[in-house]
């Protein structure tokens, strides 16, 4: 069964935001809301771990046709076989990530600026992460809020999909639409919520009308 890639309502995890609950409850729940694609992110999980969670979430989403995408980890990437990886700015470059994936696989890379669009080695990419839109908590290096202008300025540059990151809820991610992203990824709108399937069908409404 293929796997799909689909960017509308993309779910990046949060170790500490679904520790309550459970990690794959947490997605399980996300996807029924209508999550359409899903990153693994624990900068504090060994291998092992690292690799054994992507393994479960992989499972989890072969019925849906949705795909399992890595943050940072081309190695965890390829041995739970997971569909891509995510890379930023200080990762692995992404034509040697693109080298040890094979051409089947899916590799996106973090921009937050024109200046950085216009640094980066676009080889082997698929798609953009763009941000941070507002201000956010969940990554400290994030860097400066770039708002729905900021991304605009990024979407005027290329043509691959752009998937609006950081800070984005129901209220703002209408504009992250308009102004030419693809979808949009969240962290606490989803994770943090005391009902991810309500949160991710709110957000879901809310970016297909603006699409």
């Amino acid at each position: 069964m293929a796997i799909s890639f689909d960017p509308t309502l993309y779910l990046v995890t949060d170790p500490r935001q679904t520790a309550a609950r459970g990690l794959e409850a947490t997605v399980e729940a996300a996807v029924s809301g209508g999550v359409t694609l899903v990153q693994l992110r624990d900068p504090q999980a060994h291998g092992r771990a690292l690799v054994e969670q992507a393994r479960a979430l992989k499972a989890l989403l072969a019925p849906w046709r949705i795909a399992l995408i890595i943050n940072d980890r081309v190695d965890v990437a390829v041995a739970a076989d997971a569909d891509g990886v995510h890379l930023g700015q200080d990762d692995l470059a992404p034509a040697d990530a693109r080298a040890l994936l094979g051409p089947g696989k899916i590799v996106g890379l973090s921009v937050g600026t024109p200046a950085e669009f216009a640094a980066s080695d676009l080889a082997g990419v698929d798609y953009l992460g763009v941000g941070p839109v507002q201000a956010t908590g969940t990554k400290g290096d994030a860097g400066t809020a770039i708002g729905a202008a900021g991304v605009a300025a990024v979407r005027a540059l290329t043509r691959l999909p752009i998937v609006g990151i950081g800070g984005i809820d129901a209220a703002i991610a209408p504009q992250v639409i308009r102004a030419g992203a693809d979808g949009v990824a969240v962290v606490s709108a989803i994770c943090a919520a005391a009902d991810p399937q309500a949160a991710a069908e709110t957000l879901r409404r809310a970016v297909s009308a603006a699409l």
